[in-house]
């Protein structure tokens, strides 16, 4: 029997609708969420990515502002204005799109923004309390999301081995620190796999949940995959399609029709944990608002 599929558009839509009420009780006391989105250059995917977070915000009431910065922008000039978002109370949210042109330092620009209002989650303030499992720092939107997916799917986590293929600073890691803390969608035996971990099938083959995420299109094959596993595929690539009127078509890590028949449980690409970052965004955002209000 095919796995069920994580439908990710369902459940982010119900991310969106919880956000939406909480953003109109703020509403009623006088406080309206706001996101500040940071675009340095031209890069066509980042402009795709940065208009839908802005009409997200849009859609749940909460105020957005998409600041475009020329691709020559300095290093100097970019902190300028994160200095002043920092300093702005009418803003609860600040994130930098990447990725950013060669004269920028990626870590300088995480640093420099508030860690109370990085809603991304990369702060290096918000990765420790992360780490240290404490509940009042912000965590990165697609694990988060990732972890919705699990909860929202009734999955019974406790006690299960989780395998995590990637180590990024984005996804792999901080998608490790969540599933091996003391709580609720969490207490599994975490591996995280690399470039360099030997014999990848032994690992994915024991994982009852499997969470991919290194954009490689069909990385992961049927029998690679444990049967009855939930399979979680974060990567997305564009690959050529001559069947389609674009010429191309999204895939993700996973070989899906052939892994479907393996798992329990499998997330599309698209329309699986895509839509979830943007909703966890948005719940971030909420949340640092809220914050803001019970000081």
């Amino acid at each position: 029997m095919p796995a069920e599929l994580i439908d990710g558009k369902v459940i982010a839509a119900g991310v969106r609708a919880e956000v939406a009420g909480e953003v109109a009780t703020l509403k009623a006391s006088g406080i309206v969420p706001k996101l500040a989105v940071v675009l340095v250059g031209d890069d066509p995917a980042s402009a795709v990515y940065v208009a839908a977070k802005g009409r997200a915000c849009v859609e749940v009431g909460m105020a957005e502002s998409t600041i475009r910065l020329p691709a020559t922008t300095s290093q100097g000039e970019l902190m300028q204005l994160l200095d002043s978002l920092n300093a702005d109370s009418t803003v609860h949210g600040i994130l930098v799109q990447s990725p950013f042109p060669s004269q920028i330092d990626c870590s300088a620009v995480i640093r420099r923004i508030d860690p109370a209002k990085d809603v991304d989650g990369f702060h290096p303030v918000n990765v420790g309390k992360l780490m240290a499992g404490e509940r009042d720092g912000f965590v990165p939107c697609t694990p988060a999301g990732i972890q919705e997916l699990l909860r929202a799917s009734n999955v019974a986590t406790r006690g299960l081995d989780c395998v995590i293929v990637g180590r990024s600073n984005i996804v792999g890691k901080p998608m490790a620190a969540l599933m091996v803390q003391d709580g609720p969608v969490a207490n599994c035996t975490v591996t995280v796999c690399h470039r360099y971990t030997r014999d990848l099938a032994v690992h994915t083959r024991r994982a009852d949940i499997l969470i991919t995420a290194v954009g490689r299109p069909g990385l992961i094959t049927a029998d690679m995959v444990k049967p009855g596993a939930a399979v979680l595929d974060v990567g997305i690539t564009r690959i050529p399609d001559p069947t389609r009127k674009s010429g191309t078509r999204l895939v993700g890590d996973v070989d899906f029709d052939a892994v479907r028949e393996v798992a329990g449980l499998i997330t599309p690409v698209p329309g699986g944990v895509g839509p979830m970052t943007i909703a966890m965004l948005l719940r971030n955002t909420v949340r640092a608002a809220q914050r803001l209000a019970a000081a």
